[in-house]
């Protein structure tokens, strides 16, 4: 009974960790060798398979399109973002106000899925960064989270990426997240904490300084509800 009650709770100890070492999202070689189609047509016939082990009558009105209406959902929305063709196009501009100080784009509406329960994460991230020379639209902010989002996820990994997209479209280290998130795995499943959110941050460049990091959290705070 000790080892099986050691096993358990390694096992429940292992499906909780959020953490992840690698930035890139885990990929095969051969991740679009499919087109949607025929990702649609195969995730259609699992998700008809899943249901049907459930005991689900698939005859009924109410569930006859399910397995398709998932299966589109699936490739088309919430994990569109891992298809590389539609990463956003991060046009930039010359910063021709000379705008030396931070730019924040705060409470950005995040939609996202948990990769070890496929289950959503809803929330907010908070984006700055200090121009060096160049800036980006401020629409292309909030693609850039979107679309990193729509995709298995684990909240670190998410952070770090949307950080590193920045950086690389405007050439500066200079870049900044924080996201608080819900985690319906935490708060519909397992320990049910429905008052829980998960925060992380990732602060490059200049953020990493005291002073620069407390100003971006100071704008965070503010009240701009209108």
């Amino acid at each position: 009974m000790k080892i099986e009650s050691t096993i358990e709770g390694l096992d429940e100890e292992m499906d909780n960790d959020h953490l992840s070492a690698a930035e890139d999202t885990p990929l095969r070689n051969d991740a679009f060798e499919l087109s949607d189609d025929e990702k649609i047509d195969r995730i259609q016939a699992s998700v008809k398979d899943i249901l049907s082990v459930l005991g689900m009558d698939l005859q009924d009105d109410s569930l006859s399109a399910t397995p398709k209406r998932v299966a589109k959902m699936f490739v088309k929305e919430i994990f569109g973002g891992l298809h590389p063709d539609k990463k956003p196009k991060s046009s930039t501009f010359d910063n021709k106000y000379k705008y030396g100080e931070m730019l924040v784009e705060k409470n950005i509406t995040l939609y996202s899925t948990c990769e070890h329960h496929l289950l959503p994460i809803v929330g907010v991230a908070h984006v700055a960064y200090i121009s060096k020379g160049t800036v980006v639209g401020l629409s292309k902010m909030n693609r850039i989270v979107d679309y990193f989002a729509k995709r298995p996820q684990v909240q670190e990994r998410l952070t770090l990426q949307i950080v590193r997209e920045l950086q690389e479209v405007l050439g500066t280290d200079d870049v900044a997240c924080v996201i608080d998130a819900k985690h319906l795995c935490v708060n519909s499943r397992g320990i049910r904490d429905i008052q829980s959110s998960t925060v992380t941050a990732e602060y490059g460049g200049k953020f990493k300084e005291d002073a620069t990091r407390s100003e971006f959290l100071d704008y965070i705070n503010l009240d701009t509800n209108f």
